[in-house]
């Protein structure tokens, strides 16, 4: 059985200055268009330029140079940019960029986690190299977060007592390379009172999970995401099936921020028991639940 990890998946090239390129990956890209005029949407954050109308669709775009760090884009420079309209957290937003450069191919393995000094805002998912040029990928769930703050929150799943017993005695693992992620997951969590263990990788996955079968606590649940440096939620599900005697039979719940449907068929042939959407809480709470009926009658 072939992992999908192992395959090459396209990254967007494009500029917020004129000469550091950025990347973001093209399963979250709906289409590029360019610059069109944009309505002021009266009392929106500083960093939403206006909105697009663009097939019918009313797009608030923001100007990513600036939600990043960098200078604002100026009048002048914004009529010759482009807009990446994205289908990312069940959203549809705009980014306006000052160059596209060309879609590449790139593997997963390739990819780089950001190293870990550059602080919590640093808007990173990952860096890699393409032509020598080093190409940063940026975190869009952190910028959409940071934009439009809280969106999320009322989306938290309250259990019942009895619920939440069948949950407490798991060993979870939840593993996300974006920081947004990985907070709104694990506040679901805690809200909820319920112990986990929380990576930002694949590879850090695997050690954790060697780690705890070694000491005879073995994971029982695994919450990941698809697209992440290195080992992506695909391989990472197909070197713990393939190492079932060592890691143990955990169930595997597969997710993702895109707003399209994700490739159920190819999370199961890999051997995930599910995929949904990242950060509905609901939808989390219902399929850690299942898991554990799962390994309550596969004891």
């Amino acid at each position: 059985m072939k992992s999908k990890a192992g395959q090459s998946q396209g990254i967007l090239l494009f500029k917020l200055t004129p000469t550091q390129s950025f990347a973001i990956g093209t399963l979250k890209i709906r289409e590029i268009v360019p610059y069109t005029p944009l309505t002021v949407l009266p009392k929106s954050h500083r960093f939403v330029l206006g909105a697009a109308s663009v097939r019918g669709l009313t797009i608030p775009v923001i100007d990513m140079a600036a939600a990043v760090g960098y200078k604002p884009l100026t009048k002048e420079e914004i009529p010759n940019c482009f807009i990446i309209i994205t289908d990312c957290q069940r959203k549809t937003i705009g980014f306006l960029v000052r160059q596209i450069e060309r879609i590449s191919e790139c593997s997963w393995k390739d990819i780089e986690a950001p190293a870990k000094n550059l602080g919590r805002k640093a808007f990173l998912t990952g860096v890699t190299r393409i032509d020598g040029k080093v190409i940063q990928l940026l975190d869009v769930e952190l910028v959409i977060s940071l934009v439009f703050p809280n969106t999320e929150a009322a989306n938290f799943h309250s259990l019942t007592d009895v619920q939440r017993e069948k949950l407490k005695p798991l060993n979870i693992l939840l593993v996300d390379d974006s920081l947004v992620a990985r907070a709104q997951l694990s506040d679901a969590l805690d809200r909820m009172n319920i112990s986990y263990q929380v990576t930002a990788n694949g590879n850090d996955a695997l050690n954790i999970m060697k780690q705890n079968a070694s000491e005879n606590s073995a994971i029982d649940l695994v919450v990941s995401d698809i697209e992440m440096p290195g080992l992506d939620g695909y391989e990472l599900t197909f070197e713990i099936r393939n190492n079932s005697s060592q890691l143990g039979t955990p169930y595997i719940i597969l997710h993702t921020s895109l707003s399209s449907e994700i490739s159920v068929s190819q999370a199961h042939q890999v051997g995930a028991n599910e995929a949904l959407t990242k950060f509905d809480a609901g939808e989390l709470v219902q399929a850690m639940l299942r898991g554990a009926e799962y390994k309550s009658a596969n004891v």
